[in-house]
């Protein structure tokens, strides 16, 4: 590419965003151009994150999607969820292409999203045109898109640790148990009761038991990896709160349809990502630790008393969030996908 792409990092104070500039800061083909935030005062960048002091030179500024457009070609959104539907349409209409990491945009039904968030969702024609950005199930789809729905960190992790079962027919699709647990920085950086240190540390709870958001954008995206064969996916998931900054492990159960050998599922795994370079299919236990600060995650099989274990792991906030962001800029760039995250 002859000049660099100018981005714009709108909603920069959080967790995801930090980690967002960080990456971005090593890629080759783009700059970031402007960077937002909703607080009254315009910080810098590197006053909201320290770690960034004399990494990048640019003060943030109020949310105007005109003065985005005059800067940036791309537009990376770290809002909360519901804000983003706000942005997104006046970006798309001035041409600039955004990769949403809220959860505006991952559940294509707007009356599921209404159930689940609390909120009639006022972007119909967003909604529809939006494309998932799992790489390692929607990478044909990725790089013509104008606007991606990031996925959800647990998501990602769940539905990866399932998608070979799910595609090969090998499971029964109600049933399937999802227990994960999450560090504390999958919550936001905006202070909550729970997640108070005298709270959460020396401490290990579940919560959304029964109605947490990433259960219908897991039973919506493995329904269509199940290429509609058969009756729609339906997870009961769970997920726990563990006293550690980052990362994600998901361990999940499932019924086979028939006895399957363990070895043969590893090899089922390893062919189905064969051509995915941040999904390492390993034959030890995954930890969080093993992929901590990384891209990649990983996943690995067992079978124990006729049930197949699928365990995932990955880093909330770089595979779960803004990883996976730029590996769908890298797709839409058509720069290598790895670029910047190794």
């Amino acid at each position: 590419m002859s000049s660099r792409i100018g981005v714009a990092i709108v909603g920069a104070s959080g967790y995801a965003a930090r980690e967002l500039i960080r990456i971005l800061l090593n890629h080759p083909d783009v700059a970031i151009t402007a960077a937002t935030s909703r607080q009254d005062e315009a910080p810098r960048l590197d006053a909201l994150h320290p770690s960034l002091t004399r990494r990048i030179d640019l003060a943030c500024e109020p949310f105007d999607a005109a003065r985005i457009a005059d800067k940036a070609e791309f537009a990376f959104l770290a809002l909360p969820h519901t804000a983003s539907m706000a942005a997104v349409p006046g970006l798309r209409q001035r041409g600039v292409k955004v990769i949403d990491l809220s959860a505006d945009y991952r559940l294509t039904d707007p009356q599921v999203y209404a159930d689940w968030y609390g909120h009639e969702h006022v972007d119909a024609r967003g909604l529809d045109e939006a494309v998932y950005g799992l790489p390692e199930l929607f990478r044909r789809r990725i790089p013509g898109a104008s606007l991606i729905a990031n996925p959800g960190c647990y998501s990602s992790t769940s539905i990866l640790g399932l998608a070979p079962l799910i595609a090969g027919d090998l499971i029964e699709r109600s049933g399937i148990i999802i227990d994960a647990k999450s560090g504390v920085s999958g919550g936001g950086r905006a202070p909550k009761p729970n997640f108070h240190f005298p709270e959460c540390n020396e401490n290990f709870s579940a919560y959304g038991v029964g109605r947490h958001r990433h259960t219908p954008e897991i039973d919506q995206v493995l329904t269509t990896v199940a290429a509609g064969k058969g009756d729609p996916v339906e997870v009961i998931f769970t997920p726990h709160l563990v006293p550690m900054d980052r990362g994600i492990l998901a361990t999940i159960y499932a019924q086979p349809r028939k006895p399957v050998a363990e070895h043969d599922l590893l090899d089922l795994y390893r062919a189905f990502y064969a051509e995915s370079p941040f999904v390492r299919v390993v034959t030890h236990l995954p930890a969080t630790k093993d992929s901590s600060f990384t891209n990649f995650c990983d996943i690995t099989v067992r079978v124990v008393r006729g049930r197949i274990l699928a365990l995932a792991c990955l880093d909330n906030l770089i595979k779960g969030a803004a990883g996976v962001a730029v590996q769908n800029l890298n797709l839409i760039l058509g720069c290598p996908e790895t670029t910047a995250l190794h």
